[in-house]
């Protein structure tokens, strides 16, 4: 039995061994990657708003193979030109390869024309759907391709120009990088570091809203890293600044990518505050409301299926992020599991 586990063991190690070279040669590699999407799959937006369509109680994004696209762009007098915009988002574990393509971008650099929104739609009985409100539904699989495809295409529509010479810049078939021609500065995709924090006293945590959320959903406090300041420090700025108080603990969670909004890493902390420190001095340019909720309460929206759909029958008082945000995984960290290891001095 322990051979066999021992066995399995190493056939996944090999697996995921292969899976990141594979990756790696096709981002660096301009033939391979084209080879790639003779057999690949593409994922499908419109003005970084993904084709998706509705399956049951939730979004599925479809795949489309090159054949499938080259006819749809036919249709619409397009050659297959535009794939020079696509981007790798990721592979299979057998290799097939995953692309991003955005059918609605039409900027000043562009030599594609955009397709007509409506008329792709009705093509591909789908729908084009903002991220924001598809991240609700999706699974976590299609959340964190859909959200990767759309931090790289916002990205390359961002970044078409030099910001030394002004030239236009040069994707690479896998859109990992952009090159100048006229100096060979390469420019990388960027993420921003975002803390995001669940502060508790101990039997509560709080629970806070910007004006931005959709309504009726609290989440935990989060805040970009300044330059020159270590995780702690940002942590601790952030509470101080928002809601008042000083953090006494603080322990790392976990890290994600988010797409809002701009594709940042969002890097999950809870943090503990003094005792009998809990009075809330809400910074209201930053926030809308924060509040101190029990572990019950916490618990009794989480085991809800469709919190967004419950709170708008007036059946429940707020609800929680999506469970592909890392700030849902944080609050379900609190409530099943009060205590965690803390972050070396």
């Amino acid at each position: 039995f322990w051979l066999l586990k021992i066995l399995h063991l190493l056939n996944k190690c090999q697996i995921w061994l292969h899976f990141h070279q594979y990756l790696f040669e096709l981002k660096e590699d301009d033939d391979a990657c084209k080879k790639a999407q003779q057999t690949g799959a593409f994922y499908l937006f419109h003005n970084l708003a993904p084709l998706l369509q509705k399956s049951e109680h939730q979004y599925v994004a479809p795949q489309h193979s090159l054949l499938e696209l080259e006819r749809l762009l036919g249709k619409f007098g397009q050659d297959s030109q535009i794939l020079e915009d696509s981007v790798l988002i990721g592979c299979s574990e057998q290799q097939e390869a995953w692309f991003a393509l955005d059918l609605g971008l039409n900027s000043s650099s562009s030599i594609n024309a955009s397709l007509p929104k409506a008329e792709v739609e009705t093509a591909l009985q789908g729908s084009f759907i903002k991220l924001t409100k598809a991240l609700f539904e999706l699974n976590v699989k299609d959340a964190s391709l859909l959200s990767t495809a759309q931090a790289l295409l916002r990205w390359h529509d961002a970044y078409q120009f030099c910001s030394r010479s002004g030239q236009p810049t040069k994707k690479n078939v896998s859109g990992s990088k952009r090159v100048c021609p006229s100096n060979n500065i390469i420019y990388y995709p960027q993420v921003a570091p975002v803390v995001i924090t669940l502060v508790s006293d101990g039997t509560r945590c709080l629970l806070v809203r910007q004006s931005s959320f959709p309504k009726g959903m609290y989440s935990a406090l989060a805040g970009f890293c300044d330059i020159g300041e270590s995780l702690e420090e940002t942590v601790r700025r952030e509470i101080a600044e928002e809601v008042g108080l000083e953090v006494d603990r603080l322990h790392y969670s976990a890290s994600q990518h988010w797409p809002f909004p701009h594709s940042t890493l969002m890097i999950a902390c809870h943090a503990t505050v003094k005792p009998g420190q809990t009075e809330l001095q809400v910074n209201l340019r930053e926030l809308e409301a924060a509040a101190w909720f029990s572990r019950d309460e916490v618990a009794a929206v989480l085991r809800r299926n469709h919190p967004s759909n419950q709170q708008q029958s007036g059946a429940v008082p707020f609800w929680l992020p999506p469970k592909s945000a890392i700030a849902h995984q944080l609050i379900k960290e609190w409530v099943e599991k009060p205590t965690c290891s803390p972050l070396p001095a």
